[in-house]
């Protein structure tokens, strides 16, 4: 469980913020203290104002008095209601909190839902409540919660669970806030080394990007623009340059992301762990759908890019495992573009695959045939015998028939003869 604590000099900011949860149907109001309870759920926040207002009106020195928390349980964690309040206020009991109005707001506008807390840090007397080591005496009092709860560790993952990455939706408002989230998130999350792996990370959550160059005064620049897209790819809206985000999604430390993912791949290996699953895969079935769904089930994404006549002319894969994103040709001929799009168009791709072995009692039959065949080659690759690489019933049939042909042909050479 992961809290997070901030100070501020607005109270009824706060209230507002949660308040307004309540009446978009996010959020509730699981219990409060020493305030009011009309037990209807619903907040007034003016009439909380009065009553916060008593202790902020004595406040002698404390240039911050309110006190706002949210205490954020793991994902897989499941809790009801009451757990939540009951842990909230052993949280506030343990923080000194006690004898604090505060209220109690369960937020439900994300899948992790998370309780949030509204107090005032002065007591009756005006006095601000001992806030010394405040990070540590937190951390110290979640560790015994999740014990006591059996709850999940809490992960240095806080970025992630404060703000879950979400696609970019343009009708939610605030594209470039949206933008930015998610841009920065995958830069830290994932290892990528071109800037076409790094756009179809990107692709994932409605967000693309481009190369910009230029000469001004004499002197060469690179940039890179920043849009938000629809399902499709296409862009909406005005692009965002990148310094608008900071310098660490910017041009120049793109590059260098570029080759510290690259040492990291190679020192790692990380590439042959996602190279194995996708041949695991390509060897179970010809269908492409399949292929890009049992992908998803391992946790790694597709990103295909078709021509006009729908041919795959692209191929990029997201692990999330590892936090990779590797074009296919990258980890070798056989998941490259044309590999896979002759893997999906085969005659006889959407049926289940062709086994790679054959009876015992058929390969005998095949020995005897082609022992018996005085043009059988000796030597060579074995691309046509039956020892070879490939031996399923489609390719002896293929066999028999390019021996007879030759046959046949020998044979007329030598009545001409």
């Amino acid at each position: 469980m992961v809290a997070k604590i901030s100070i501020g000099t607005s109270l009824f900011g706060a209230l507002a913020y949660n308040g307004e949860k309540i009446n978009k149907k996010e959020g509730k109001l699981l219990d409060s203290n020493g305030l009011f309870d009309e037990c209807t759920g619903k907040v007034d926040t003016a009439r909380l104002m009065q009553v916060f207002e008593r202790y902020l009106a004595v406040n002698r020195r404390t240039e911050k008095p309110v006190v706002h928390i949210s205490l954020n349980p793991h994902p897989d964690d499941k809790l009801t209601d009451n757990d939540l309040k009951e842990i909230a206020r052993e949280y506030m009991e343990k923080m000194g909190y006690g004898e604090q109005p505060y209220l109690i707001y369960k937020h439900e506008d994300i899948d992790r839902h998370h309780i949030h807390i509204v107090s005032v840090r002065t007591d009756k007397e005006g006095k601000c409540l001992n806030n010394a080591y405040n990070f540590h005496r937190s951390k110290a009092i979640t560790r015994e919660l999740e014990k006591k709860y059996g709850l999940h560790t809490a992960e240095r993952q806080t970025d992630r669970l404060e703000s879950p990455l979400q696609k970019v939706e343009v009708v939610a408002g605030n594209v470039k806030k949206q933008v930015g989230n998610v841009i920065k998130a995958l830069n830290k999350q994932y290892r990528f080394q071109i800037i076409g792996e790094y756009r179809a990370l990107l692709s994932l959550f409605n967000v693309t990007v481009e190369e910009t160059q230029g000469n001004v005064r004499g002197r060469e620049y690179h940039g890179l623009v920043y849009s938000a897209t629809d399902d499709n790819g296409n862009k909406i809206g005005n692009p965002f340059k990148a310094s608008l985000f900071g310098k660490e999604v910017g041009y120049e430390a793109l590059l260098k992301k570029f080759a510290r993912s690259k040492q990291e791949i190679k020192d790692k290996q990380l590439a042959i762990k996602t190279k194995r699953v996708l041949l695991s895969i390509m060897g179970a079935t010809y269908d492409e759908a399949r292929f890009v769904s049992e992908l998803k089930k391992r946790g790694i994404d597709s990103v295909f890019r078709y021509t006009e006549e729908g041919r795959i002319y692209g191929s990029t894969f997201i692990d999330h495992r590892t936090g990779c994103v590797l074009n296919g040709s990258r980890m070798g001929k056989e998941l490259s573009a044309n590999a896979l799009q002759e893997h999906f168009t085969l005659p006889y791709a959407g049926l289940p695959p062709i086994q790679l072995s054959i009876p015992n009692e058929e390969k005998e039959k095949i020995r005897e045939y082609t022992a018996s065949d005085d043009d059988t080659p000796t030597g060579g690759m074995g691309l046509f015998t039956p020892e070879g690489p490939a031996v399923n019933a489609e390719e002896e049939a293929f066999i028999r028939a390019m021996r007879r042909r030759r046959k046949r042909r020998k044979k007329r050479r030598g009545f001409v003869l």
